[in-house]
């Protein structure tokens, strides 16, 4: 049995809970899935910085850091956190704002208060609310992030020069770029265009002979080769990236400006839930195919340690990779120990191969980033929701529209806003039905035929007694206070369905039975579980109600409802409607009821 201390780690370090049953064979899995994934993460990690302007080695640091410490308390064993296309793009429009001297230290800033974000949900349990966001909002944003990363790269792409103004809107300034940036350099666009079709060869040799070739990375390198050997002196002018440094990351403490931050704290909560929302649906998807059970609070708090961390070490932030991941698991990698493996291949590339850095085309980088816009979307799952529902195509289209027209981060609060706009109208929703005893002593649900009791009404109730269905729990019991005849004695609500009971409804309640009582009426509630009498006696309605008149949840179903009916029929005694044809039933005291659901 492990101790206090060893059971907490085993919880919130899943990795060293992964070493109890760690072996050589899952040491070569991890090994092999790592390393494949450290090949493709460093053209990602340096084109990703390129969005929004951060040299390139913050991208490989946040391939270092970010990912050694997602993949240690990582609840999904097969999740690569770092860089990613999606926080870059949303960082891209939050930075546009700042002046391009401050972009730097704001970037590190700005991970240290979305990790504190992250982590402060985590710690609240609040995990789980990401399953209330529709995951059109994800794929809404996908759509429109990939129009805004192909957009912002064709100035790359053709070789002009930047003229917009950090403070337009995105679609400005690429306007300008595009119409004032000059002529196209035409070197630069063979650069890029090379640097695509050697990619889509090598992804097509991958498939075909199952090669497992690097083929971001290798397309770099071959465009970087040919540019070399046909332009040794560099006089066509094609941009090349600055020299790397050959250092690991090290230690220092972020820069924090607090006007900055309060300028930058809206887009940080939005990248903070987007960053969730991403790392949480490819959690789930690989899940789906594993069968491993998640931990979402936990996997939220890895999330937000990770960028915490990675602002310590002059990281970006970043979230969880979709494209490594995928990689990641399709590699075979059997724990969280593939993503330090990874980790650590980056950092052994960046001291090999960073001397090589600067012979990179800026354009290779543009190419690898026009490449991964494409591949962002899938035709297939974007055509699925837009036909499935209104719901999930009014959400897609406003989140895509919204990322391209006014932000990127923006459209993730348009999103998450619009899912709990429509969710909450749709939760909040309380069914209410007759019930009736028929001459055979059968209890079933009212029909048009059935002639109605004037003495006893039974009415059965379901779904979330939360503040948000409280008024339609007040028009239904309305009508039931409209309906009622002069002669009604008895009203049964059986509430064995409803769910999650709060004051604004316990007080609707309340106020029913309050004029049920002026009008003499005796309230019955059927069907009362453990967590609703709590709360029936913590408000007060349980002693209003009565006691006597509080039938418990019993085991079998309906059980409670068929005592309360007889103890509303013996009430009555012998005030029956004449057409009643359960007059018989208290006159004998038969026992054998039966009911219908």
């Amino acid at each position: 049995m492990p101790s206090p201390l060893a059971s907490a780690i085993y919880r919130y370090v899943p990795a060293i809970d992964s070493l109890r049953t760690y072996s050589l064979g899952y040491f070569k899995r991890d090994m092999f899935a790592g390393l494949t994934v450290a090949a493709v993460a460093v053209p990602q990690a340096m084109a990703y910085a390129g969005i929004f302007g951060m040299p390139v080695e913050m991208g490989l640091y946040t391939a270092i850091i970010m990912t050694a410490v997602g993949a240690l308390l990582d609840s999904s064993k097969q999740l690569i956190n770092g860089p990613t296309n999606a926080i870059s793009i949303a960082m891209l429009s939050a930075l546009s704002i700042i002046p391009e001297d401050q972009r730097v230290s704001a970037a590190i800033m700005m991970a240290f208060f979305i990790g504190l974000i992250q982590t402060t949900i985590a710690l609240l349990r609040f995990g789980d609310l990401s399953r209330f966001v529709s995951h059109s909002v994800i794929v809404g944003f996908t759509f429109g992030a990939s129009v805004l990363l192909f957009l912002d790269q064709l100035k790359n792409v053709f070789g002009l020069k930047g003229n917009g103004q950090a403070h337009d809107h995105f679609l400005v300034r690429f306007w300008s770029d595009m119409t004032e940036g000059g002529a196209i350099h035409w070197a630069t666009v063979g650069v890029a265009i090379l640097t695509i079709v050697a990619a889509i060869g090598f992804r097509f040799l991958n498939n075909r002979f199952r090669l497992g070739l690097p083929e971001l990375l290798l397309a770099i390198a071959v465009s970087s080769a040919v540019l070399f050997a046909l332009d040794p002196m560099k006089g066509s002018g094609v941009k090349l990236q600055l020299a790397i440094p050959r250092s690991l990351p090290t230690f220092a403490l972020p820069e924090i400006d607090w006007g900055l931050a309060r300028n930058l704290s809206s887009s940080a909560a939005a990248i903070a839930f987007l960053g969730l929302l991403e790392a949480v649906s490819m959690a789930k998807s690989i899940a789906s195919k594993t069968g491993q059970k998640l931990d979402m609070n936990q996997q939220c708090l890895s999330e937000g340690l990770a960028n915490m961390a990675g602002s310590f070490f002059r990281c970006f932030p970043g979230s969880g990779s979709l494209t490594r991941s995928y990689i990641n698991h399709t590699s075979g990698a059997a724990t969280q120990w593939s993503g330090v493996i990874s980790a650590l291949g980056v950092a052994a590339t960046i001291l090999v191969l960073a001397p090589f850095a600067q012979y990179i085309p800026k354009a290779a980088l543009a190419g690898v980033l026009i490449l991964t816009a494409a591949r962002m979307n899938d035709i297939k799952t974007l055509g699925y929701y837009l036909r499935a529902t209104k719901f999930d195509r009014w959400i897609l289209i406003a989140t895509a529209l919204s990322s391209i027209l006014i932000s990127v981060e923006f459209c993730i609060l348009i999103g998450v806003f619009l899912s709990f706009a429509f969710y909450v109208p749709r939760a909040a929703q309380i069914k209410m039905n007759e019930l009736t005893v028929t001459s055979d002593r059968v209890i079933r649900e009212v029909v048009s035929s059935d002639i109605r009791c004037s003495y006893i009404r039974v009415f059965n109730l379901e779904g979330e007694m939360f503040f948000g269905c409280a008024p339609e729990l007040e028009r239904q019991l309305d009508s039931i206070l409209e309906e009622a005849p002069d002669s009604l004695k008895v009203v049964i609500l059986r509430l064995k369905r409803v769910n999650n009971p709060d004051a604004v409804c316990m007080d609707v309640l309340q106020r029913f039975v309050e004029k049920m009582h002026a009008r003499s009426v005796v309230i019955m509630l059927s069907g009362i579980r453990e967590s609703m009498a709590q709360t029936l006696k913590n408000v007060g309605i349980t002693q209003l109600v009565g006691q006597e008149n509080i039938f418990r949840e019993e085991s079998e179903i309906w059980a409670s409802t068929v005592t309360s009916m007889k103890k509303g029929y013996s009430l009555l005694g012998n005030n029956h409607c004449q057409h009643c044809p359960n007059r018989a039933i208290a006159r004998e005291q038969r026992t054998d009821w039966s009911y219908m659901i």
